[in-house]
């Protein structure tokens, strides 16, 4: 059965369900079943996902781009490729694309499903506003209000924090008997948690075990999450063992990374390094942020060869060593007080480094001007300047802060009115506050009584002052 027939439409089964659903075609013949996912689907929809992904932040070229693969190269495109699509945008936050993909689909009288109406919802909210996101649901027809349309705008809420309606929403929702989903109580603690309650996620969490509403990895952060706030290291550990006990939902790297860091909150060092080698034994899951993790939480317990040796293993297991994990290291050396140790990462970055990050030469700086070598830190700037990277707000405040404690305040004002003249004003309104406090700092260190030659600084720095 055909709804809404156009030239370009047809009816097909979606591979995910037995509804039926329309597919954008340029034939009268169906497309071929394409497989799991997009990138083990077809060479076609793999393509145009990346033509889609290339628009940066034009989302309003998505329909473009759509209208052209259909109506001009006239190629065949499955509402289930589309949903592919909406899924891996979301899952990289390019939620204005996904949502124009779903607005195409409604231009083209394609029913949408409650899975779909959900969606919308949720990105109707995260690119406009909460209202956008209650309009669209308050207009559904009621089929379409079910227990996904209801959790989805109930989350909206959570996020927002607006308790009242959040709370009206769950009344209804057990009025009508819809089935309590795991990712409504997901929303719930999460509100909670936002709220500085985090006493009553556990509360919620039991509940759902009365309810046998079988929780999710989401679920599990959750709940570790209000025990660390409530510093009960007991019930963080109970958690984990639930999930080994259980067996359907296998603890990944990230459950051991949380224990991890409350044992060091709590000071129990020799347990945070059982769970930090947990980690390490989940290796087929570990990416680049567990290895960054792994650098940071060695170091916080003082094992600077445990550093070292995940230093080693993460350039081994990723052919590119990127900036960022490169920023990691040297932050970390930093933080065992290893200077020889930073200044042989940073050489090696330098030499192998693809962009000049001057946030990787804002650590070495710093480190330097903590032992009072300010030849040396100005030496890198000067590096930095020549392979064409600019120095940044906090490049400038980290030598204001530095002359500034050895009162030096016509070289910390040379370098304040570099912060604020040369430096872009969407990165400087970052340091507004700072800037401030110093100004009050120059006029405590300068009294009436000063020099002739202070007094001049003070009335440079007044009128620095203005352009804040």
């Amino acid at each position: 059965m055909q709804r809404n027939p156009r030239p370009v439409l047809l009816w097909v089964k979606e591979v995910t369900t037995t509804r039926r659903l329309s597919t954008v075609t340029s034939s009268n013949q169906t497309k071929p079943s394409i497989g799991a996912g997009i990138l083990k689907g077809s060479k076609e929809a793999s393509s145009l996902y990346h033509r889609i992904t290339a628009l940066g932040s034009n989302s309003a070229g998505v329909i473009q781009t759509l209208d052209q693969w259909v109506n001009v190269e006239r190629k065949t495109l499955c509402t289930y490729d589309i949903t592919c699509f909406i899924n891996q945008l979301r899952k990289y936050k390019q939620f204005n694309h996904a949502l124009q993909l779903l607005e195409w689909l409604e231009k083209k009288g394609v029913w949408l499903s409650r899975s779909h109406n959900a969606k919308k919802i949720d990105l109707l909210y995260r690119t406009k506003d909460i209202m956008s996101a209650e309009k669209y649901f308050t207009g559904l027809p009621n089929p379409a209000k079910n227990e996904y349309t209801y959790a989805a705008l109930l989350n909206c809420y959570c996020r927002e924090k607006i308790i009242d309606k959040a709370m009206e929403l769950v009344k209804k929702m057990r009025e009508l008997n819809f089935d309590a989903t795991t990712f409504a109580y997901n929303s719930l603690m999460t509100l909670y948690m936002k709220l500085g309650e985090p006493e009553k996620v556990p509360l919620l969490a039991q509940e759902m075990k009365e309810r046998q509403i079988v929780p999710d990895l989401c679920s599990y952060h959750l709940l570790m999450s209000s025990y660390a706030s409530l510093k009960d290291t007991e019930g963080m550990e109970r958690v984990v063992e639930e999930m080994n006990a259980g067996g359907k939902i296998e603890p990944q790297w990230s459950v051991y990374a949380n224990l991890a860091s409350m044992y060091i909150a709590s000071g129990l060092f020799e347990k945070a390094e059982l769970a930090l080698k947990e980690i390490e034994r989940r290796k087929k899951s570990m990416d680049r942020l567990a290895f960054h993790f792994l650098l940071s939480m060695y170091a916080s317990i003082g094992k600077a060869s445990e550093v070292s040796r995940v230093w080693e293993t993460l350039k081994s297991a990723f052919p590119r060593t990127t900036n960022l994990s490169y920023l990691t290291m040297l932050q970390t050396l930093a933080r065992l007080n290893d200077l020889d140790g930073l200044r042989n990462c940073f050489k090696e970055w330098e030499s192998n480094c693809l962009t000049y990050d001057i946030r990787l030469v804002n650590v070495v700086i710093l480190a330097y001007l903590k032992r009072e070598r300010i030849e040396e830190a100005k030496l890198l700037i000067e590096g930095a300047i020549s392979r064409g990277s600019k120095p940044n707000s906090a490049t400038f405040m980290m030598f204001v802060d530095f002359y500034m404690k050895n009162k030096c305040m016509d070289l910390a004002l040379k370098f304040l009115r570099k912060a604020i003249l040369d430096v872009e004003e969407h990165e400087w309104q970052l340091y507004q506050e700072r800037a401030h406090q110093i100004m009050k700092q120059f006029e405590n260190e300068i009294d009436v009584g000063s020099t002739e030659e202070l007094q001049k600084i003070l009335e440079q720095a007044k009128l620095l002052q203005r352009r804040l």
